[in-house]
């Protein structure tokens, strides 16, 4: 393996590790998104004049692979085993964390994008093949639903 592809790996492996979780809410599938990510950065060699470009990239490619992991037909036929290992997860309540998995995988990747990457609107619109306006809608209907899963009031506050 070259330093260089060792270095992008390194670099950007925990974020797209997080991001391909808030879509699938799976480890184990989180692992293979970003295996098949890496396998696809190897197999294309792109060349990027900024680094932003290879993060948007990297970003965009996470994302398809697990849009396409969610439609494929053998994850529609299979039950997701029970996780056992001990490895620390993306976020650190366990009150929010089973709010974000009750959404649905799009509004908990524009969420991680948002909140956890601090990606703009137009970011997140980009990586995610939307336009800028369904993002914010994205957003809004997502907050909503974690303010009412998670107890909050109607009021606003």
């Amino acid at each position: 393996m070259d330093l260089e592809f060792q270095t992008i790996v390194e670099r950007y492996s925990a974020s797209l590790y997080r991001l391909a979780y808030s879509f699938l809410g799976s480890r184990q599938d989180a692992e293979d998104v970003l295996q098949e990510v890496f396998f696809k950065f190897l197999r294309k060699r792109p060349d990027f004049a900024e680094e932003y470009q290879l993060r948007a990239w990297l970003r965009t490619v996470t994302a398809n692979q697990c849009r396409d992991l969610l439609r494929s037909p053998w994850r529609r036929r299979t039950l997701p085993l029970e996780e056992a290992a001990s490895q620390p997860e993306p976020t650190p309540d366990p009150e929010l964390e089973a709010a974000l998995n009750q959404l649905k995988p799009k509004d908990r990747a524009v969420v991680y994008l948002f909140y956890y990457e601090q990606c703009s609107s137009a970011e997140i619109a980009e990586t995610l093949h939307m336009t800028d306006a369904a993002v914010r809608s994205r957003l809004t209907r997502a907050r909503q639903t974690l303010k009412t899963l998670l107890g909050g009031d109607e009021d606003g506050e």
